[in-house]
């Protein structure tokens, strides 16, 4: 079966593997990518994202909830160390391959729309047909 016997239209189907489903495409979560892109096999941890992004904690987790929910973004504990001196243990997310190539796609297209608006011409939402 070929890729565009799936829908019956190749360029839904693109369209869909080529984005973000369920999650719009707002800044924080545009700064969030941009952190797992700079090195996609690399893992990171919650708050070394709250940080790295500087996002808060109530506006990152749901974020990380949704990318999971998708299949882009996997998440592991890590095993308690006897050396961690009561830390809990950390919730370690990283990309996976699809959510790496997801993520590329979808920042180089919000980058593509930021340089074809005009300064202080709002871009049109993500996924809007303007």
């Amino acid at each position: 079966m070929l890729w565009g016997e799936l829908t019956g239209d190749a360029s839904t189907y693109v369209g869909y593997m080529c984005s973000l489903d369920s999650v719009k495409l707002t800044g924080p979560l545009e700064r969030v990518l941009r952190v797992l892109t700079a090195d996609p096999a690399a893992r990171h941890y919650g708050y070394d994202l709250m940080k790295a992004a500087k996002l808060p904690s109530g506006t990152l987790y749901p974020m990380l909830a949704r990318l999971e929910q998708e299949g882009l973004l996997e998440a592991e504990w890590e095993a308690q160390r006897p050396d961690a001196g009561g830390r809990p243990p950390r919730k370690y997310y990283q990309l996976t391959a699809e959510g790496a190539r997801v993520a590329r796609l979808e920042l180089a297209q919000a980058a593509t729309q930021d340089r074809r608006a005009p300064q202080g011409t709002p871009r049109p939402a993500h996924g809007s047909t303007q």
